[in-house]
């Protein structure tokens, strides 16, 4: 097996060759914030929190991926990473309708999280309040678009993992969203199994049990991540 060689904030890193820069730094113990990504799942750098900088670019580039090459030399927090991230986060919360306290993944939700990890206190950033639906279709689940921050992790793990192809994106620009079947409402959509998966994996309270309140959401994704990671590397 080749190996590269490469340096991560000052510290030197061998990984094998078509690993991604995210599995390198987080094989050094260093954490990176990320919120699309999921063990298990295909990368496809939605969130764009992963930025690292590249020596020799101007350009940021997303760590989950970007494949290794011999001689890198990272660095994954600088003070312009640091108020990139703080930004980002910002324009999440501004750009949807996320109010914590009467949200079901109030205090087990990663956006806060990140809020609190990047030092997000207040947003810089005017809120939009957007007009969005919520739909109560399914027996089981629901979804509030409010709250989707389009991280498409239930797109991939119903379409990876379970086969059945329920979600997608549609749409452009600010009218994107996440739509099951053909833009039907959910519980009209026969391809859905009930299995949950989408829920599990949602990073914040848009994909919920019907019968949640605040605070009752089970959802982060660490059991599902870890039924994810080991069906790939039985595929694999």
């Amino acid at each position: 097996m080749s190996v590269c060689s490469l340096r991560i904030d000052d510290q030197d890193v061998a990984i094998a060759t078509g690993s991604s820069l995210l599995d390198a730094v987080r094989s050094a113990g260093i954490a990176l914030t990320t919120l699309c990504h999921l063990e298990g799942l295909t990368p496809v750098a939605a969130c764009r929190l992963c930025l690292v900088e590249l020596e020799g670019s101007e350009r940021l580039v997303p760590a989950c991926v970007t494949a290794v090459q011999e001689g890198m030399r990272i660095h994954t927090n600088t003070l312009r990473l640091q108020e990139l991230r703080r930004t980002l986060i910002e324009m999440l919360f501004s750009e949807g309708n996320h109010v914590c306290a009467i949200c079901v993944a109030n205090g087990r939700c990663e956006l806060q999280d990140l809020a609190v990890e990047v030092g997000m206190d207040h947003s810089r950033l005017s809120y939009r309040f957007p007009v969005r639906s919520v739909d109560l279709s399914h027996d089981l689940f629901g979804l509030d678009h409010n709250r989707c921050v389009l991280c498409t992790r239930c797109v991939r793990v119903c379409d990876e993992v379970e086969g059945a192809h329920v979600w997608d994106v549609g749409w452009r620009g600010e009218h994107c969203q996440i739509i099951s079947g053909l833009a039907e409402p959910w519980g009209a959509v026969d391809a859905c199994t009930n299995c949950g998966k989408c829920v599990e994996v949602c990073p914040t309270g848009a994909l919920f049990h019907k019968g949640e309140g605040s605070e009752e959401k089970h959802g982060h994704p660490e059991r599902l991540a870890a039924l994810i990671a080991s069906r790939s590397r039985s595929h694999g």
